[in-house]
């Protein structure tokens, strides 16, 4: 595959190709003296770029420069050729201008599309981590053996998570490999892409970007030596969502010096590849009945929140030397945080009041399903988006039941400009829809959210910066909940 480039989200064979095609358009309108030779130039440059995109793969945003192109191409060629038809005794052809005109223009609206589709549907290219560690990562595989799989009706089928962990990790030589985003090859990238997609309706050539995309993670390498034992985070994603979806926000996380632990839930999340080669798909889907997805929601946050408590359970035995592992001993399993977004956030709150080895809670813009109690005893970070009139009325009051009974500090931030997406890394590669991503651009949304989350983790489970207050209010407006009462 060839590396994009990140200004306008095209490759340099794409570029070439781009103007290659462009120029045959406009050859037709120059000069007579200068047409033969604009022409040639241009097709020297459009079809070996063409033929090297064939090799390497062309994304969907190129098919139309190419049509364009190839339309244009015998057009263009005519007075190329022209010498030649005369030479031979036949009558040279040259399309009349108000047939050239409309044929030059759909020719320009097609190649335009390419650059265009570039933009709106790119390759992600993920933010350098800011912190003092490079980043690893790896995919594990954990069956909870006491645990039924409750979306089977197969009574020997148990619960199995998909965990893929970033780490601290050191500096990695130029030119090293950097991981996929969306799974461990590049098929399994497609699948997960294609299944994002039909979640939410759009044909699956769409996300091609993001099943190409890589991030800054080096696969399998070595754990930093320095730094002592990390804090742990772990992850939810979003109902319909991957593991990888906040690849951005993980990344960021590990460079500080924590380790992230996202997690896959089969039968929950868009497509879960398992290591013997399954692919599941989510069995969960809205019925249109408000009390009865409350209900449906509830359990499945259940769920969740179950699968997070296992997967700390499997990283304290890791860190015990409890099989070979390069984290054995690198794991500070006592200062855990669990986070998690949208139905994940939930999970995540619900997964803070059954277990209290977590020692605070992340909600990235999470409606809370299930039961209200017992009160969290773990300070909570609320990251939402405004308020609208197009907010689910019930979202606030829940939210604000949470923060308020809880016996640790409970804090809102709303962050300016956020849509649901922006709390993920949505914006790196969808739409610049303000009501799809927000309106904080591609890369702000994502540092913000990563920022606030550093802020709250560094104050409540590393304890270094005191009340997180007056860090968090640099990212937006903040409510604060103490257990007294006060504000």
């Amino acid at each position: 595959m060839t590396e994009i480039i990140a200004g306008p989200h095209m490759s340099l064979l794409e570029i070439l190709a781009l103007l290659g095609a462009v120029a045959l358009v406009v050859a037709r309108w120059l000069p007579p003296a200068a047409r033969p030779r604009v022409t040639i130039a241009a097709v020297a440059v459009l079809v070996p770029c063409a033929l090297g995109l064939a090799v390497t793969g062309v994304r969907w945003q190129l098919l139309p420069v190419l049509a364009g192109g190839a339309l244009v191409l015998p057009f263009a060629l005519r007075p190329v050729l022209r010498p030649l038809r005369r030479g031979l005794g036949r009558p040279a052809w040259r399309a009349r201008r108000w047939l050239a005109l409309p044929g030059s223009a759909a020719c320009a609206g097609l190649i335009a599309a390419g650059p265009v589709g570039a933009w709106a549907f790119p390759v992600p290219v993920f933010p350098q981590p800011s912190g003092g560690f490079a980043v690893g990562t790896r995919v594990v595989q954990w069956t909870d053996q006491g645990r039924p799989e409750t979306f089977t009706a197969d009574p020997d089928d148990r619960r199995t998570v998909v965990v893929q962990l970033w780490y601290p990790a050191p500096k990695a030589p130029a030119g090293a490999r950097r991981a996929p985003y969306l799974g461990r090859t590049g098929q399994e990238a497609r699948t997960v892409s294609a299944a994002l997609a039909q979640g939410v309706g759009l044909p699956g050539f769409l996300l091609d970007g993001a099943a190409r995309a890589r991030g800054n993670a080096v696969p399998d390498a070595p754990v930093e030596a320095r730094g002592g034992r990390f804090p742990v985070v772990l992850f939810s994603p979003g109902s319909g969502g991957a593991r990888t979806q906040n690849t951005a926000w993980a990344e960021q996380l590990a460079g500080h010096g924590y380790v992230v632990a996202a997690l896959d839930h089969p039968y929950d999340c868009a497509a879960v590849v398992l290591a013997d080669g399954r692919t599941v798909t989510s069995r969960t889907a809205s019925s249109g009945d408000r009390d009865k997805d409350e209900e449906s929601a509830a359990g499945w946050t259940a769920v969740r929140a179950a699968d997070l408590g296992f997967v700390l359970t499997r990283l304290e035995a890791l860190d015990r030397g409890e099989g070979a592992d390069p984290l054995s001993g690198r794991l500070d399993t006592g200062r855990a945080a669990v986070a998690g977004h949208s139905m994940g956030g939930a999970a995540a709150l619900q997964a803070a009041r059954r277990d209290h080895r977590f020692r605070a809670v992340v909600d990235l813009d999470g409606f809370p399903h299930g039961p209200a109690t017992p009160a969290l005893v773990q300070p909570a970070l609320a990251l939402t988006q405004a308020i609208t009139p197009s907010t689910d009325p019930r979202y606030l009051p829940r939210l604000t039941e949470a923060l308020a009974s809880a016996t640790a500090p409970g804090y809102r931030l709303t962050v300016p400009g956020a849509a649901h997406l922006t709390f993920t890394d949505g914006p790196l590669y969808l739409p610049p829809v303000p009501s799809l991503v927000g309106s904080l651009g591609r890369t702000e949304g994502p540092r913000v959210v990563a920022a606030a989350t550093l802020a709250f983790l560094d104050a409540t489970v590393r304890g270094s910066s005191g009340d997180p207050s007056g860090a968090l209010s640099a990212y937006g407006s903040l409510t604060v909940r103490r257990p007294d009462g006060g504000r």
